[in-house]
């Protein structure tokens, strides 16, 4: 059985940062693209940022390049979200997705997803 489990989130002021952390287990994990993706309230999931499977690419949107970090450890099952300089227009359930392929288009993702972890930022 496939599980995908984010963690890290929590409540902070703006300009501070977090780390979220996804972890994978049931699946060959080196064998997929990873991304972190966002949805606030009434609002469509969106991607923020996403590595490929030997993490040798990156993709970052433009409301989060120069402030988060995307990284992968293959052998702890593990991608991480550094998150930097957080602004409250980054609050949002942030989920975690592995793929068959490399995008960062919710709709395109072809794998599985985590539950999600709920990042606020208040000023």
């Amino acid at each position: 059985q496939v599980q995908v489990v984010e963690s890290g989130g929590g409540l902070v002021q703006a300009g501070e940062s977090l780390r979220l952390a996804c972890t994978s287990s049931g699946l060959t994990f080196d064998g997929y693209a990873l991304g972190w993706f966002r949805q606030a309230p009434g609002k469509e999931r969106e991607g923020v940022s996403c590595i490929t499977r030997d993490g040798g690419g990156r993709y970052y949107s433009d409301f989060v390049k120069g402030r988060f970090t995307i990284s992968r450890s293959n052998a702890e099952n593990t991608v991480y979200l550094q998150m930097n300089s957080l602004e409250p227009e980054d609050t949002a359930m942030y989920y975690c997705a592995a793929s068959h392929i490399f995008s960062c288009v919710p709709r395109r993702v072809q794998g599985y997803w985590g539950q999600g972890t709920q990042v606020t930022v208040v000023s």
